[in-house]
């Protein structure tokens, strides 16, 4: 028998989480205009658009709080960073957004029990 490499397992759990996220975002109005959107200076989980906001939403996603909340991964410096590459994402597909926001999904997500997601909307510039 062989057994799937960790990297794998938790691709797949990262998978897993964002399409959680995407369903619960689009429940809330959203519209996914980007998954995994990738340029040289760094990716975008997912790229929403709710009305005239333009919306960058960093997934992270863990089996368990063994190593702190997912949440607590996404620090300011990232925040920010992500804020850079939502306004260059805008540029280069004509966003036309009045609003640039920045939230964040955290989901703890137990083999074999239910996920808990948590989402946080992040301030809108």
């Amino acid at each position: 028998m062989t057994t799937q490499p960790h990297t794998d397992v938790r691709t797949d759990l990262g998978r897993r989480g964002e399409t959680l996220a995407a369903r619960h975002l689009t429940s809330l109005g959203m519209q996914v205009l980007a998954r995994n959107w990738r340029c040289p200076g760094g990716e975008l989980d997912l790229v929403l658009r709710q009305g005239s906001t333009l919306i960058a939403c960093e997934v992270k996603t863990r089996s368990g709080t063994g190593f702190g909340d997912p949440l607590d991964a996404i620090t300011p410096a990232k925040q920010a960073r992500l804020r850079r590459l939502l306004a260059t994402w805008a540029t280069e597909h004509g966003g036309g957004a009045d609003v640039l926001r920045v939230d964040s999904v955290g989901i703890v997500w137990p083999e074999h029990e239910r996920p808990l997601l948590r989402h946080v909307v992040g301030d809108l510039s």
